[in-house]
């Protein structure tokens, strides 16, 4: 950025401007008002704040607003121009005018002299407002998704209203009979005319950074499409989006509700409904308070009843009655099986004795031993360096051999010295 002393707005003149050769007002007057004449005839649009127009004059003085930013500019046009409009002009009202701006050295002030002034038509206005609806409905500003939910009990609601209007009142004192204890950061601006976007908007960013305030009421008590068109404001609109506090638009128009409605997260129908919306109703609170105490009481007792009836139920059972009774009853099981099986046992053992017996005794009977008491003998061969060998014929014995003679009490050796067939 050049420094005062080295500017110079045409640098190739003779007298170039610098701190040694600076220019007179005369000529910096002269070279704005050239610079502005360069801009021509234009057409302008705003909202009349102003109107001045005396009898006998030859000039009326009006002063238009923009209604989206804190801005205004001199008007100067003939009273003939004034009078000749189908509807007189009023503070407040829309227009659009062709001029062609002029700057007056003498006061160093700005003025548009017009030619032709159009009022703005209320189907004009309207057709505006249905643009802008579709506009912001494209690029997401009405999207439920994005609408934040309000705090169930916020200790701090910011209210942006009227001066001493009904809204206010209504909000207040709806708010404080339903809870007592809150609590209100009041902001009151201008809801209608050409200040009206400015100064709610300054409003709402002032109490959207309160850390205090828990939810924002931008309340007003209706009125005419006219006086409504503050709050279908594209600045409005986009500055109640860009809150991170939650907003409650209770304009309270019906039949053509205004687009902060559709922005804001949440819509009441009136300044009264937007205090119903933020704030519960302590009496009605209190006795759901206690309606739900009552039915947990009652659903606690019946739970501990049923719980004491399964509890008899169980305790008269008869594991539960005599808990040794399962063992006793097991206990005489365990002794007649042992009983059982000891007579089992018994059983066989006598049964497998007397089998021994049996077969001891037949063994006895058909033994050597029970034939050689009867009488018999065994005689056996003696073989040299051998066993004994049975004689079963007289064959196997020839003269002379030598036998042994067994008996039942023992035995005898002999020789054979004769056969006898």
């Amino acid at each position: 950025m050049s420094s005062p002393a080295s500017s110079s707005p045409n640098p190739n003149s003779p007298n170039p401007n610098s701190a040694e050769n600076p220019w007179p007002v005369r000529s910096v007057s002269v070279k704005v008002a050239e610079w502005i004449d360069r801009l021509g005839s234009i057409w302008v649009e705003g909202q009349i704040t102003q109107i001045n127009s005396r009898p006998g004059t030859r000039t009326a003085f009006l002063v238009i607003r923009d209604p989206s930013a804190d801005m205004s500019l001199s008007v100067t046009c003939s009273p003939q121009l004034l009078q000749s409009l189908p509807v007189p002009l009023t503070e407040g009202s829309r227009v659009v005018m062709f001029g062609k701006l002029s700057f007056y050295s003498g006061r160093g002030s700005i003025s548009l002299r017009v030619t032709d002034i159009r009022p703005v038509g209320i189907g004009e206005l309207l057709a505006r407002i249905e643009r802008l609806r579709a506009l912001l409905a494209a690029e997401g500003l009405f999207d439920v998704r994005l609408k934040r939910p309000v705090p169930f009990l916020p200790k701090t609601i910011g209210l942006i209203t009227g001066r001493a209007s009904a809204a206010e009142r209504d909000v207040v004192s709806v708010a404080q009979r339903r809870w007592p204890a809150v609590h209100f950061e009041i902001r009151n601006t201008a809801v209608q005319g050409p200040t009206a976007v400015a100064q709610i908007v300054e409003a709402l960013r002032d109490l959207d950074k309160n850390p205090d305030v828990d939810v924002i009421v931008l309340a007003r008590g209706g009125g005419s499409v006219e006086d409504l068109l503050p709050f279908s404001d594209e600045t409005l609109c986009r500055a109640i989006s860009a809150c991170t506090t939650p907003v409650v638009s209770a304009i309270g128009h019906e039949p053509d509700s205004p687009l902060t409605d559709h922005v804001a997260d949440v819509r009441a129908a009136t300044p009264t409904d937007a205090a119903k919306l933020v704030v519960p109703d302590a009496a009605a609170e209190q006795a759901r308070v206690d309606d739900l105490r009552a039915r947990a009481t009652a659903a606690l007792r019946n739970w501990v009843q049923r719980e004491s009836r399964q509890l008899d139920q169980l305790r008269s059972r008869p594991v539960l009655a005599d808990p040794l009774q399962g063992l006793t009853h097991r206990t005489q099981e365990v002794e007649r099986l042992r009983e059982q099986g000891r007579r089992a046992i018994t059983r066989t053992i006598e049964s497998h004795t007397n089998a021994a017996t049996h077969l001891r005794a037949r063994l006895t009977t058909l033994g050597p031993a029970a034939t050689l008491a009867r009488g018999y003998a065994v005689v056996q061969r003696i073989v040299p360096d051998g066993d004994p060998e049975v004689v079963r014929s007289i064959d196997e014995a020839p003269m002379g051999t030598q036998v042994r003679i067994r008996v039942a009490d023992g035995a005898m050796r002999a020789a054979v010295i004769g056969k006898d067939t």
